[in-house]
């Protein structure tokens, strides 16, 4: 099941999906859809994307940044969280992947909210600190693991003071507390999530949902 939390046993995952989690019918159709395409399991969980929907609510976000779309059903589930002059700026690389999830940003008649930009997420991001700086609300980071460091700082910088960045796969599956574990994505998620720890700029929680999600509020 994509998205699905390692840590937890089947049965409790599904109780919360089935009695906590409300899914967007438009959202359940591009998590159906998303089971049909390459590297379906990189797709966050419905419970996933409804803590993200609620903490955007919770702080009244508007300006929104992610890095790593893959399908978009995380942009969606944000961009619906989003009121009507709310957006969210998403950094992907692939349009093979970004396009699956299209047709249901119009569908749920929020594409005008998701500004799509292809190219290496770093560039974009540079290019945005000359403008925007201090002036997002949220980020999320979901992609290649190596850059989490990168991606991190520069979301750190683009957002306002009070602003929310969440990391994904900050447990890998718990790879990270494996000392086996020497792979380059284990590894630098490893020195990610110690140098978060020690980052005294950011008030940190590490929550076991999905593959594990790391919030940092800014101070």
């Amino acid at each position: 099941m994509a998205g699905r939390a390692p840590f937890l046993p089947d049965k409790i995952f599904r109780y919360i999906v089935e009695h906590v989690v409300r899914e967007a019918p438009v959202l359940a159709e591009l998590r159906q859809a998303t089971r049909k395409v390459r590297h379906s399991g990189m797709q966050i969980g419905a419970d996933q994307g409804n803590l993200m929907a609620l903490l955007v609510k919770l702080m009244r976000a508007k300006r929104c940044l992610e890095i790593g779309t893959y399908t978009g059903y995380s942009a969606l589930a944000v961009a619906l969280a989003l009121p009507e002059d709310g957006s969210v700026v998403c950094c992907d690389i692939s349009e093979e992947f970004t396009s699956v999830g299209k047709p249901f940003w119009k569908k749920a008649g929020v594409e005008k909210k998701i500004d799509l930009r292809i190219g290496p997420a770093l560039r974009t991001l540079d290019e945005m600190l000359a403008k925007d700086k201090g002036r997002f609300d949220f980020a999320f980071i979901d992609a290649d693991k190596p850059s989490y460091w990168s991606y991190y700082e520069r979301c750190l910088e683009l957002l306002r003071p009070g602003g929310l960045i969440a990391v994904d796969n900050v447990l890998w599956s718990g790879e990270v507390a494996d000392p086996k574990a020497n792979d380059q994505q284990t590894i630098a998620l490893r020195v990610f999530n110690e140098r978060v720890n020690k980052d005294e700029r950011v008030d940190t929680a590490m929550l076991t949902i999905g593959d594990g999600v790391t919030l940092a509020l800014k101070r």
